[in-house]
């Protein structure tokens, strides 16, 4: 098995089927190092210039479900061909990068490896990408629906006043909505954080008589 076919037997486990052939090609033909990492709270995937005669390194999370994992690997696909034209002469996320992104991105839209719900939102998104597309919350409402994870609990779906745990270790008691994220005071400092609603938690507890809320019904937690 040569070092192609060894990449497209990993990129199988990872990404659509249909973007394994143009992902490793661009492995090849950008030459850069892809990571896949254990799961990060701060990040989905980040990029690496080259550093003293080393390659171009992208490390991605390895818990997102395919059509996830493509978006975030091209969005940093997009840095790397973006520092290859500017070095450090723009911004990271500038007009430059979207650009970039978007003619990266267009290789996919018209292959129809997207679900159409999916393709939808992503268009959407790419008429203008932010730094990060968990800050569009369409888009990242919908990739949450081909997760594997169907117990995940998100925070928009807790009622006001229920303590939920976050990173596996921070706790925090969620307050009221504010434009488009949650105030949420954490237990410890009692310092006020903002939240994205699709923020997923853990369920400590719930104020009495409240209920959850999910996709299918209705369904209580104990304390």
């Amino acid at each position: 098995m040569n070092q192609l076919e060894r990449n497209q037997s990993i990129l199988h486990k990872y990404i659509p089927e249909k973007a394994v052939p143009t992902i490793s090609d661009w492995i090849y033909k950008f030459d850069f190092k892809l990571r896949i990492k254990k799961s990060r709270a701060s990040k989905y995937g980040d990029y690496r210039p080259p550093i003293k005669g080393e390659n171009h390194l992208i490390t991605i999370n390895y818990d997102m479900n395919p059509y996830a994992f493509l978006i975030t690997l091209v969005h940093e696909i997009a840095h790397l061909t973006n520092w290859n034209k500017y070095k450090n002469a723009v911004l990271p996320h500038g007009s430059e990068w979207k650009l970039e992104f978007k003619i990266l991105m267009n290789y996919f839209l018209h292959e129809h490896i997207f679900p159409e719900d999916v393709s939808i939102a992503l268009k959407k998104y790419m008429q203008n990408p932010a730094a990060s597309s968990c800050s569009d919350t369409n888009l990242l409402r919908v990739l949450k629906k081909y997760d594997q994870r169907q117990d995940t609990i998100l925070l928009e779906e807790l009622p006001e006043g229920a303590t939920f745990r976050y990173n596996k270790e921070r706790t925090f008691i969620k307050n009221e909505l504010v434009r488009k994220r949650y105030k949420c005071k954490e237990v410890k400092s009692n310092r006020i954080y903002l939240f994205n609603p699709l923020t997923e938690v853990e369920i400590i507890s719930i104020p009495e008589k409240q209920v959850l809320k999910d996709g299918f019904g209705i369904f209580s937690s104990q304390k």
